[in-house]
C-alpha cells in the first residue's frame, strides 16, 4: 500500500504554486510580456562572473575523481575552513571547521538543525509571517510546529505572544530574518530581547533551548538598515543558510549549517548531521558545488536591483494608498490587500489584470500580499499603472 501521509499531502497544494503555475499558462497564451509575475522567488540576476571562472577552472585543472567523487560524510573539510573562516572576517565570530556542515541549500541545512535537536512530539515555536514550506521541513521530524501571530505594525517579533506560548516542551525556536515575505529584518533590539528570553527560559526549564536561525536572505540588506549577525547574540544558535540568493544559485541547492562554538555539544551536533544525512538521504552535496563556492566564498552577485525594484514599488504603492511595512531586504514587499479577502483580491487581480500576486494567508497572515520583486525594472515600472487598477476596483 502507498503512504497515505505523502499521498495525503499532494491534495494540499502551494497557494504560491498555483499562482506561479497560473501565471505560467497565461504567458504561453498571451506572450510572457503581458503577465505580470510577483509569485516566485527565484533570483533575477545572474551568477557572478567570478564563480563561473572558479568553476572552469576546476574543471580544466583539478582531478576528475576529486571533483565528481564522493564527500566525505561530514562534507569537504577545507570548505568547511572557507566557511568558517568568512564568518569569521565578517562577524568576529571564532567558528572552526568542526562548526559547519555542508547541505543542500537552506531546506537541507533546516532539515538536518531540527532533527539534531528536537525528537518526536517536541515544539518548534516560529513566527508569522514565516515561509509555508516550514510546516512540512517540521512535521517531517516529527516534531510540532507552533506559530506566533503577527505584530502587523513591524513585523518584528509579538513579545507578547510568543511568551505565552513559551512551555517546556519548546526544544527550538526558528526565525527567518531578513524574512520571507514581510522583507523585514529582526533589528539588534529585537534578537537582544528574544536572546535575553531564551536564556531565561533555558535556566526556568532546566534543558537547552536552541535558536535556528534561516538566513538565505541574509546578503540582501537594503541601505541604513539594522542587521544582526544573530549567532553573536545567542550561544544556541544553529546558522542555517544557502547561496541561492546571494550567489543566483538556487537550482545548484548548496548551503551549510554553522553552529555557535559556543553552543553546548556543537561539535557533536555537526557529527550528528552526517548521521542525519544517512536517515533522510542527503549524503553530502555535490562536490564540485562545494569547491566551487569556497572560490568565491566572500563574494556576491550584484543584488542592486533588488533595492532599486523595493524603492519603487514601496514609493509607488504607497501613494496609491496600499498599507505596507517598509522592506529592509530580501525581493520580497507584503502590502496589505485594499479589501480584507486576500485571496479574492488577489484572484481578481490575475483574471482582470494579469497582475500575479501571492495572498498572505498561507504565511500565517490574512489581508496582505506578497510580492517577489526579483525582476526587471522595466517589468516593475509597467505593472504600476495596473496596482493603481487594482486599488480603484475595490473602491
Amino acid at each position: 500500500m502507498i503512504s497515505k501521509k505523502y499521498a495525503d499531502m499532494t491534495t494540499k497544494t502551494s497557494i504560491i504554486r498555483e499562482f506561479a503555475e497560473y501565471a505560467g499558462r497565461r504567458a504561453a497564451e498571451i506572450g510572457s510580456e503581458n503577465v505580470f509575475n510577483f509569485t516566485i522567488g527565484n533570483p533575477s540576476v545572474p551568477v557572478c562572473d567570478e564563480f563561473t571562472k572558479a568553476l572552469q577552472k576546476l574543471l580544466a585543472e583539478e582531478d576528475p575523481l576529486t571533483l565528481h567523487g564522493y564527500s566525505p560524510t561530514l562534507t569537504i573539510y577545507s570548505v568547511r575552513k572557507a566557511v568558517a573562516d568568512s564568518l569569521n572576517r565578517r562577524f568576529g565570530m571564532e567558528y572552526v571547521p568542526e562548526n559547519i556542515f555542508m547541505t543542500s541549500g537552506a531546506a537541507g541545512a533546516l532539515a538536518h538543525a531540527v532533527r539534531c535537536v528536537t525528537q518526536p512530539g517536541d515544539e518548534v515555536i516560529t513566527f508569522a509571517p514565516y515561509f509555508p514550506e516550514y510546516v512540512p521541513y517540521i512535521d517531517g521530524t516529527g516534531a510540532q510546529l507552533k506559530v506566533v501571530p503577527a505584530d502587523i505594525t513591524s513585523f518584528q517579533i509579538n513579545f507578547d505572544a510568543f511568551l505565552e506560548m513559551l512551555n517546556p516542551n519548546v526544544q527550538a525556536v526558528l526565525i527567518n530574518s531578513p524574512n520571507n515575505p514581510s522583507g523585514i529584518v529582526y533589528s539588534t533590539e529585537t534578537i537582544e530581547k528574544l536572546a535575553k528570553i531564551l536564556y531565561e527560559k533555558q535556566e526556568e526549564y532546566g534543558h537547552d533551548i536552541y535558536l535556528i536561525s534561516d538566513e538565505p536572505y541574509r546578503e540582501i540588506v537594503f541601505a541604513g538598515t539594522d542587521s544582526p549577525f544573530i549567532s553573536k547574540y545567542y550561544d544556541n544558535t544553529i546558522c542555517c543558510y544557502s547561496f541561492s540568493k546571494s550567489l543566483s544559485l538556487p537550482g545548484e541547492r548548496i548551503g551549510y549549517v554553522a553552529v555557535n562554538p559556543k553552543c553546548k555539544d556543537a561539535e557533536l551536533i555537526i557529527v550528528m548531521c552526517g548521521q542525519v544525512s544517512r536517515f533522510t538521504g542527503h549524503n553530502c552535496p555535490s562536490s564540485l558545488m562545494q569547491l566551487g563556492i569556497a572560490e568565491v566564498i566572500d563574494m556576491t552577485s550584484d543584488l542592486s536591483i533588488y533595492e532599486k525594484n523595493k524603492n519603487i514599488l514601496y514609493t509607488e504603492l504607497t501613494k496609491m494608498g496600499y498599507e505596507c511595512v517598509e522592506p529592509g531586504g530580501t525581493f520580497y514587499m507584503f502590502p496589505k490587500t485594499p479589501i480584507a479577502d486576500a485571496n479574492a483580491f488577489c484572484r481578481m487581480a490575475a483574471n482582470e489584470l494579469d497582475l500575479i500576486l501571492v495572498p498572505g494567508d498561507s504565511f500565517a497572515c490574512p489581508g496582505h500580499m506578497r510580492l517577489a520583486y526579483c525582476t526587471t525594472t522595466e517589468m516593475v515600472e509597467r505593472s504600476l499603472p495596473l496596482f493603481e487598477k487594482a486599488m480603484q476596483m475595490c473602491k
